[in-house]
């Protein structure tokens, strides 16, 4: 299941993508999921992988099974048993992954990231980490009321840099209209469908996909 972020969207006209391409001409990731179920190694997860896409990179986070611990133990050492696990995970399992990261972005013309989590028991949240992930810069033209609000944010303590403190104000959006934003994806993913169902001009390659990018065969 495609979880966070643009559910497997190719992107909208008219933006940039990774690499200088425009969004519009990635490629599609509408089988992205069913890729990952047939290529990911059996046994990895103990259940199907939450996928994010945005128009740079893809993340997969799986869930792994929680090891053993002591019933006394208290959550402080769950946790570290948890990171231990991960640790663990991200080692055997790097050259593997390295690897089919490779065909991913060479099929969907995006980065790889990964991360695991372990669940919780009780009242324990569990334990998430990513592993190496994309940190894009975002260019932007703040006017002075908006400047303020940042350098606030620092001056509090409560970010260090101006681009930290919007990338929390961007969070803290998030957070709090994500039922209005998945909606929003949901529109925009059948527009997108809408166009691609569209008819096309005479002459059109028939090799080529509905936003005119070759098919990849791979």
């Amino acid at each position: 299941m495609v979880g966070r972020g643009h559910r497997g969207r190719p992107g909208g006209g008219g933006r940039v993508g990774r690499g200088g391409r425009p969004a519009s001409e990635l490629p599609p990731t509408d089988d992205l999921t069913a890729w990952l179920a047939g290529r990911l190694p059996d046994g990895w997860f103990t259940a199907a992988p939450e996928v994010t896409v945005d128009r740079e990179e893809i993340l997969v986070v799986g869930e792994l099974p929680a090891p053993e611990t002591p019933e006394d133990a208290d959550q402080a050492a769950r946790a570290a048993s948890a990171v231990g696990r991960i640790s663990r995970f991200r080692e055997e399992t790097r050259e593997d992954r390295m690897e089919i990261a490779r065909q991913a972005e060479h099929r969907y013309g995006r980065k790889v990231a990964w991360g695991a989590r372990i669940p919780g028991q009780g009242d324990d949240d569990g334990v998430e980490e990513l592993f190496t992930t994309l940190s894009v810069p975002v260019m932007t033209r703040l006017r002075q009321p908006e400047r303020r609000v940042l350098d606030t944010l620092v001056d509090a303590g409560v970010a260090r840099s101006r681009s930290e403190a919007l990338a929390w104000a961007v969070a803290l959006v998030g957070e709090h209209t994500e039922p209005w934003l998945a909606e929003l994806r949901e529109a925009m993913s059948t527009v997108d469908e809408l166009r691609a169902r569209g008819p096309r001009l005479d002459g059109d390659d028939d090799d080529a996909g509905a936003d005119g990018a070759p098919t990849d065969q791979a």
